[in-house]
């Protein structure tokens, strides 16, 4: 059995990133680029979100000499993913409401 991934502020974030634009594939780099967070924080959560079901990803196919550069690696939502980000959600959304206070 898979252990669900840890719901950090940076699982959030990745998680965001990626449901923004459900069904497109982003690179790392790009998924880097909107969280803001460093490659020693990112990559480790991928790689969680990806063993837990909720991420797949796939090597970029062109040949690295064509392209001049590495290969990308591109993540996509599952709709496994898409199922346990809405269900999140659902669950913080009573208690986000009530943390906010009335003056």
């Amino acid at each position: 059995m898979v252990k669900e991934p840890r719901l950090s502020t940076q699982t959030l974030k990745v998680l965001g990133a990626l449901t923004s634009r459900p069904g497109d594939d982003l690179s790392g780099a790009e998924i880097a680029k909107r969280t803001k967070l460093a490659s020693g924080t990112l990559y480790p959560i991928l790689f969680r979100l990806e063993e837990a079901g909720w991420l797949s990803s796939r090597w970029e196919v062109e040949d690295p000499a064509a392209l001049g550069r590495p290969r990308r690696r591109f993540y996509r939502i599952t709709a496994e993913g898409v199922k346990s980000v809405q269900a999140v959600v659902r669950d913080l959304t009573p208690i986000a409401g009530s943390l906010a206070w009335s003056m």
